[in-house]
């Protein structure tokens, strides 16, 4: 039985697409689009000192997409010191922080094309916890998709403005 011949194989090939698909397709856009709005010193600002700022969530995201695929899955060296991700304080350029993002975003991507769908449950260790790697993959889109709502409200807060993420849909309509 070839892997898209089992059912196991055909969820892990469905699950992989729409991975790619909610990060490439739904959330980056999302985040593109929000963080353009912002002038360049508003990267950096934080409500207080118990928030984040856009740029310090944006370099959370690299690092999280670079440690839970790019190594726990992809098997690169696991280099990242999350504590600093929260620490920076600037004066980075948007324009570097999310050039980088893409990048991580593209290598994570590469991973996941390459994931064998029917080992989706084979466990590895990362961040310190025993995960499959159907729990690390969701666990990257939740958390990517979380982080870009938390930015888009920041924006949309400080800016007054509507982001338009679903502007000509009509999102009233009712199942079928």
């Amino acid at each position: 039985m070839g892997v898209l011949s089992s059912p196991s194989g055909q969820v892990g090939e469905a699950l992989i697409r729409e991975a790619k698909h909610h990060l490439l397709v739904v959330s980056w856009p999302r985040l593109q689009k929000a963080v353009a709005t912002l002038e360049p010193g508003q990267l950096w600002h934080r409500a207080n000192e118990n928030t984040n700022s856009v740029g310090n969530l944006l370099l959370h995201l690299t690092g999280n997409l670079r440690q839970w695929v790019v190594s726990g899955l992809g098997g690169a060296k696991d280099e990242r010191i999350r504590s600093r991700e929260f620490s920076e304080r600037g004066p980075l350029p948007s324009s570097v922080v999310m050039a980088r993002l893409e990048k991580t975003l593209h290598e994570a991507v590469a991973v996941i094309d390459r994931l064998d769908p029917e080992q989706l449950l084979v466990t590895r260790r990362i961040q310190g916890a025993e995960v499959t790697g159907l729990q690390a993959l969701v666990h990257v889109v939740e958390h990517f998709s979380y982080h870009v709502g938390q930015i888009a409200h920041i924006v949309k807060s400080s800016e007054n403005v509507d982001l338009g993420y679903y502007a000509g849909r009509d999102l009233d309509q009712r199942n079928a």
